[in-house]
């Protein structure tokens, strides 16, 4: 052992015994910390599976003792500290934290966790076993020892069905067909109270709308046996009502598109498709709301069919409640079938709405300045589900500072147009039962966009989309855009912004495409809608291809150059990229988490196009990206702006054709709704040919990506502070570049806390 190690260890153990001491004295006389408990089993040979048996035997130990991290226990430290007239600020805290209250060996019944111990074996099966226990006792501490003695089990010989009344008996029989229970298996009271549920399940799905589990009833006979063998019968209880015993048709649906929970007045029905609907004028037309009621007359009550109409109907963005009520018609009842009458009560949303939203807009690059945007909403539009939303957006940017940099601004205002169907608007027939879980919305939308950069150039752009989303089930979505199409035109250029054009053929190829027309394809798995799972994934896939279509079109106007469309220039690319996020939560009520995040993306330019066009292409750095650099600043690859002799320094936006990125933050709360954050990221973007303007005097291609892009990442650690409102996110974070691929080989490594980049968000980054 070296002298440093030995230095360490000695510190260790220093610092282990000065913690032990400052928790000794807070501990009452005649009391020693309960410091956990250990199962002992002494069982028959023939029992199997004997460590499963203990580590379920293990979660019914009860209390639990104070937890440990690195051998110590900071939530009773900080416990005791807080017990003091004056704790401080921060003891308060960490104690709110990590604290935990002290659990003593006087906390610990004994006799009561050993009768639950030999309850929990005689429902494994190991009727008659035995428990003792006793404490190991030292200076301050204690811990338990149960000693279990667990003797051959009982095991099932043969599963029997009792009598039962029909109809319900040829049902029963027809469901505990696929019984878990076979010979030989051991007595499990848990495995019968999950089959009951089993069963109760299914028989609800054939229409036994009033039965429940608990009517239902286990027993076990030994009298036939003498080594511990047993048969097991299911029977009825006594006295079921006899409403339970029998399966239930809907008899009728009634539907109510514009429901007034105020407003009990019945409307005549209108018959369409075997069902009611009910409204006093036209509010929705049954043709279109039929679709997603799956609820039909004359079929068996199935529980799951309720549940998709309901979801089906809540996806359709023009209701605020959905409410399916039955009712019983007694005077149906039968001694073998019953009936139902379904009531679907459809609460509307507000028809108009009008939000709007203020953005005070701090970037990373020093640009500050206002965002406005307002949006109009016009709901069940044509009487069929349709949304209308109308929005404009104006944002001003100015950057603050001297030199070169001091007064470039930044206008844009964009106008946007969206109409949403909750159908399927296809030129050819698609059967909307292949979609069980939910129906398609067809989205279509144009919009048009005019940004204007002081100094440097205007930009027009205009988009039309076509196309269509939906779920596949809980988790995942799908979203197809067959049309897609964008269109740019640059104006107003400086001087001094032609002069970078002119130095920069590739970003002059970038801006000369102006037609972009493909199709869009995203494939979205969200498992953060589960918000108690501990364990989140979430992944999202594009994929966006233009110009395969329009180049059957396209003509050649001089010879070697570009085809155009309409006199257009048009783009040809294929891009692709994977985001994938991972959330692990912790803590009390799991509000701690540990998020982490991957991101690779390449886009390839070919056919009529060398480049991408700079609208599609790949940046990094900024609030949802690297942190610790500015937006649209790392990159491409090991690129030096300060050091191009041809930049200024006002405009560049550095980009690329890959991507790749990889983030992780720890997340935990501090007060209320403020949250704090502690974060790293690493990433950076390249180009797969190399841009000739980027050339160092050597010939080489800074900005190419190659075997050596692991050290040319990027990489920052900051913290950060959000202003969570009930989901409504305010984000700030302060980061410092600790990895700078831009300067030399051997320089690249340094944490340049004295450089650090604030950003402003809204929303959390991943």
């Amino acid at each position: 052992m070296n002298l440093k190690t030995k230095y360490i260890t000695i510190i260790s153990i220093i610092g282990l015994f000065l913690y032990s001491c400052s928790i000794r004295k807070y501990i009452p006389e005649n009391e020693r910390l309960y410091t956990g408990a250990t199962i002992e089993i002494d069982a028959d040979s023939t029992v199997q599976n004997l460590e499963d048996l203990k580590s379920e035997l293990e979660t019914v130990l009860r209390p639990e003792p104070n937890s440990k991290f690195l051998g110590v226990r900071p939530g009773l430290y900080f416990y005791y500290k807080n017990q003091k007239e004056k704790p401080g600020f921060i003891n308060r805290w960490l104690f709110k934290q990590v604290g935990e209250k002290p659990v003593y060996q006087s906390d610990v019944e004994t006799f009561e966790v050993e009768e639950i111990l030999r309850n929990r074996l005689e429902n494994n099966g190991f009727f008659y076993s035995t428990a003792s226990s006793s404490f190991e006792e030292k200076e301050i501490e204690a811990s338990a020892t149960y000693n279990l003695k667990v003797p051959k089990p009982y095991t099932m010989a043969s599963f029997q069905l009792d009598s039962m009344p029909l109809p319900i008996e040829n049902d029963v029989k027809q469901v505990t067909n696929n019984a878990a229970f076979q010979e030989t298996k051991r007595f499990d009271l848990s495995n019968m109270k999950l089959e009951r549920q089993r069963i109760d399940s299914e028989l609800k799905k054939k229409g036994y709308y009033n039965f429940n589990p608990d009517f239902f009833i286990f027993q076990a006979d030994t009298n036939q046996y003498n080594n511990k063998r047993f048969d097991l019968f299911l029977k009825l209880k006594a006295e079921v009502p006899k409403k339970a015993l029998v399966p239930y048709i809907i008899k009728q649906v009634n539907i109510y598109p514009n429901h007034d929970l105020q407003d009990s007045t019945r409307a005549t029905p209108e018959r369409f498709n075997e069902k009611n609907y009910i409204q006093d004028s036209l509010f929705f037309k049954p043709k279109y709301l039929d679709k997603f009621i799956t609820l039909e007359e004359e079929e068996f009550y199935n529980p799951q069919t309720s549940k998709n109409t309901a979801r089906r109907l809540s996806t359709i963005g023009a209701y605020k409640y959905v409410n399916i009520q039955y009712k019983e018609i007694d005077s149906a009842l039968t001694d073998s079938l019953g009936a139902l009458e379904a009531n679907i009560f459809l609460s509307p949303l507000t028809k108009r709405a009008l939000r709007t939203e203020l953005q005070a807009v701090t970037k990373s690059n020093n640009f500050t300045g206002p965002n406005l945007a307002l949006t109009y909403s016009n709901r069940n539009l044509f009487k069929g589900g349709e949304t209308l939303n109308l929005s404009t957006n104006v944002g001003y940017e100015t950057q603050f500072g001297s030199g070169e940099n001091a007064g470039l601004s930044s206008l844009e205002v964009g106008l946007k147009g969206e109409l949403i169907f909750p159908r399927v608007i296809s030129p050819f027939n698609i059967n909307d039962d292949f979609f069980e879980y939910s129906i398609p919305k067809t989205k279509t939308s144009l919009g048009v966009t005019f940004l204007n950069r002081s100094k440097l150039y205007s930009l027009l752009s205009g988009n039309a989309l076509f196309g269509y989303v939906w779920n596949a089930n809980r988790y995942i979505t799908y979203e197809l855009n067959p049309i897609s199409v964008n269109y740019t035109s640059l104006s107003n250029t400086t001087e001094e912004f032609q002069e970078i054009l002119d130095d920069n053929p590739f970003l002059q190829r970038s801006f000369d495409q102006q037609f972009i027309s493909g199709l869009t394809f995203s494939f979205t798995y969200n498992g953060m809608v589960d918000a108690k799972d501990p364990n989140q994934f979430y992944v999202n896939s594009t994929l966006d291809v233009a110009g395969n279509s329009i180049s059957l079109f396209g003509q050649e106007k001089n010879a070697g150059e570009p085809k155009e469309f309409l006199g257009l220039e048009y783009a040809q690319y294929a891009k692709a990229d994977i985001d994938a996020r991972f959330h692990l939560n912790f803590g009390k009520n799991r509000e701690q988490t540990i998020a982490t995040r991957l991101f690779a993306g390449y886009g390839l330019a070919y056919g009529n196009s060398d480049v991408i066009p700079f609208v599609k292409q790949y940046f990094s750095g900024g609030p949802y990206s690297v942190r610790a650099f500015r937006i649209r600043s790392l990159g491409p690859g090991t690129y030096d702006e300060d050091a191009d002799p041809d930049s200024d320094g006002t405009f560049f936006d550095q980009t690329g054709n890959i991507r790749l990125e990889a983030n992780i933050e720890y997340r935990f709360p501090i007060f209320s709704f403020f949250k704090g954050a502690v974060f790293a990221d690493a990433g950076n973007v390249w180009n797969s040919v190399a841009n000739p303007t980027f050339e160092d005097e050597d010939g080489t291609a800074p900005d190419k990506f190659t075997s050596n892009f692991i050290n040319e990442l990027g990489m920052g650690a900051g913290f950060g502070l959000r202003v969570d409102v009930q989901g409504f996110v305010i984000r700030f974070d302060l980061a410092a570049p600790f990895h700078d691929p831009s300067l030399p080989e051997g320089q690249r490594w340094d944490f340049k806390a004295d450089e650090p980049v604030l950003n402003f968000a809204i929303g959390y980054s991943f």
